[in-house]
């Protein structure tokens, strides 16, 4: 069963949801390990006529899963202040957030303890960034604690996203930020957005139809996430990855192609 599609078929079954994402994202930190390799998201390419983001010639080649997490996190400014990215996974956004927005103390949380380790040790040189292992659905941390909650592309794994919603607000202090990307079906956009609304603990500031951006990501990164799942993947398994990379002219590029999956971006602000 393709890994992706798996997340719509299984809506049935949050926890046999949860415990396939957990299993996935341990096998990968155990499988490869390379520090080529540090951010999974399908990018973003930014609209024409917007200015380019200067980044450190050693970032150049995760450009566009960057722009993304810069698109999300530029919400609003977190200079200074004490930031949470819940979904960390390999670390690269949080390390990129880390050192271009100037936050006082970013912590990723995930729920794959391979990929906390994974993350200790690859960014251990990032000042103001640590790495735990946390529940996106029981957040380890006491309540408002945190100025920002950053989750990008993340949330399609998880098995009650309501849950998640309340433990965002929770932890947040009063007027806190939760800079928020991720896909879904778009038959299933009525409910999610609903899901969102239904926390009256924040109130929505942003709301940004990206579909179009990451599909064009997709197809600029496309021979790149070629060359590596070459590189790197035992043949068997190329299908499979592809499908996960969102590789040109599968499942997911497909779906966002011709808009029966849709890519939302938000920021909401806690009251």
């Amino acid at each position: 069963m393709l890994i992706r599609l798996a997340v719509f078929l299984l809506e049935s079954s949050p926890l046999m949801r949860r415990l396939l994402w957990r299993w996935w994202y341990g096998r990968l930190a155990q499988r490869r390990q390379g520090a080529d390799w540090t951010f999974m998201n399908y990018g973003f390419v930014p609209p024409a006529g917007a200015a380019a983001l200067a980044l450190d010639p050693s970032d150049e080649t995760d450009r566009l899963c960057i722009q993304l997490y810069h698109r999300v996190a530029s919400a609003t400014n977190l200079a200074g202040k004490t930031l949470l990215e819940v979904g960390s996974g390999r670390g690269g956004g949080a390390s990129f957030v880390a050192r271009y927005h100037r936050p006082a103390q970013i912590t990723g949380a995930d729920f794959s303890a391979q990929a906390v380790a994974l993350c200790q040790k690859r960014h251990a040189a990032v000042a103001k960034l640590s790495f735990v292992v946390g529940d996106a659905e029981h957040l380890p941390f006491p309540d408002a604690s945190f100025d920002a909650v950053l989750n990008v592309e993340s949330s399609h794994c998880y098995g009650h996203i309501e849950k998640f919603f309340a433990e965002a607000a929770r932890v947040l202090r009063p007027g806190g930020w939760f800079l928020y990307t991720d896909f879904r079906a778009a038959t299933d956009v009525p409910a999610w957005h609903a899901a969102l609304a239904a926390q009256s603990d924040w109130e929505q500031v942003a709301l940004e139809d990206i579909t179009a951006a990451v599909t064009a990501a997709l197809e600029a990164d496309d021979a790149r996430k070629r060359k590596l799942i070459d590189d790197f993947i035992p043949p068997a398994f190329h299908h499979l990855f592809g499908e996960f990379a969102g590789l040109v002219g599968g499942q997911m590029h497909t779906g966002f192609r011709t808009r029966q999956i849709l890519y939302h971006r938000f920021a909401f602000r806690k009251k």
